[in-house]
Order: C-alpha cells, then structure tokens, then sequence
C-alpha cells in the first residue's frame, strides 16, 4: 500500500504550485531549496497517510517513507560525506552535510525534477561560454557557502587597504579547490588581481 501511496503523494506534489528559491548565478538556472518543497510534501503525506523520518549514521543517511496505515515502509538511502570548512565548528560541517543530504533524499523520493540541459523557461542563447566556477556553489553546503561569503567581504575590504595582508589571511584559510574557485567568483575582477600580484 506505502508504494501506491506515494506515487498518489508524487502526482500531488508534481502539480502543486511550487517556486524555485535557489539561483545558481554562475549556470544561470534556479533550483529547489528544503524550504521550497518540505512544508507541501508534509502536508500531502497527512493527507494521503504516509510519514517521512530521516536519519543519519556515520556512512549513511536514510528516509524512511512509513504507510502509517499498514506499517508499509519504503527506505530511500544516500552515502554520507565530508564538509570541511575552514573555520567552523565540527558540529557546523556536521550541519552542513546532513541539510544537503537530506535535500537528495526528498528530492529522489519524490522524484523532483531539477534544472535540466534545456530549460522551457530559461531564454535561448546563441552560445554557452563555460566557466570554470560554473555550478561549484551548488556543490557546496549551505554553511560553507555562508562562511565563503563572509569571507570574501572581508578579503575585499582587507585587499583595498592591504593586498598582501589579504593574501596572507587567504593563505591562513587553507581553502579546498572546489572552496577557493567559489571564493574567487565572489570578488571583483581588480581585486582578485591584486591579491595575486602580492603573492608574487
């Protein structure tokens, strides 16, 4: 009974007036945040009977989909990961994963389209120039793309002052690759370019 029931949740959710809050600025296409899509799926599960628990162990996380009729269940699964933010707490990277995690859960339960190769919405351009950075934000967790933000406020504020202390104090954060090219994105052009005259 738990499978019919979450197709009906499924077909439901795909016809539900849903809006993408999440702009990925480097690709240029919009996506779906947890807040997006959580509170209409909880409310089409009351309504069709089902309940979802997510749960994290240290090498996988689960949503268990629950026939809260029948006992039924269906168990979705995912590898858990690693954030290593610069500068965070454990229990901040800890955050970070289990969020993202959990957005790909709901996402491959509920079968929710993300952005394709071509989107109907999205304007038709002559050319594509690929970049790079293109989509490394959405690769990211949230409280790592907040820390990266932060940062680069002060790396610009530091560099006008002082463009070897802003490489100094970029050098101290001990970047990952994927970490630093978003970074890099965040800062004008002239800065970007002082702060690696300074290294030199």
């Amino acid at each position: 009974m738990v499978h019919k029931k979450l197709m009906a949740a499924r077909i439901m959710l795909q016809n539900a007036p849903l809006k993408k809050s999440g702009h990925n600025k480097f690709a240029g296409y919009s996506y779906f945040e947890l807040g997006d899509f959580i509170p209409t799926i909880n409310q089409i599960f009351n309504e069709v009977g089902l309940c979802g628990v997510v749960s994290y162990d240290t090498e996988i996380a689960s949503l268990t989909i629950t026939d809260t009729d029948d006992g039924t269940n269906i168990i979705i699964t995912s590898p858990m990961a690693e954030a290593n933010l610069k500068g965070c707490h454990p229990i901040q990277n800890l955050g970070a994963v289990e969020t993202y995690t959990r957005r790909y859960l709901w996402v491959t339960a509920m079968e929710i389209v993300e952005h394709d190769a071509l989107d109907s919405s999205a304007p038709i351009k002559e050319a594509v120039i690929i970049t790079p950075s293109q989509g490394i934000r959405d690769e990211l967790p949230i409280e790592i793309l907040k820390y990266l933000d932060e940062l680069a406020v002060e790396l610009i504020a530091t560099c006008e002052k002082d463009p070897k202390a802003a490489w100094v104090r970029l050098e101290q954060e001990n970047l990952e690759a994927d970490q630093k090219v978003a970074l890099w994105g965040l800062m004008p052009s002239n800065i970007r370019s002082a702060i690696k005259k300074a290294k030199g």
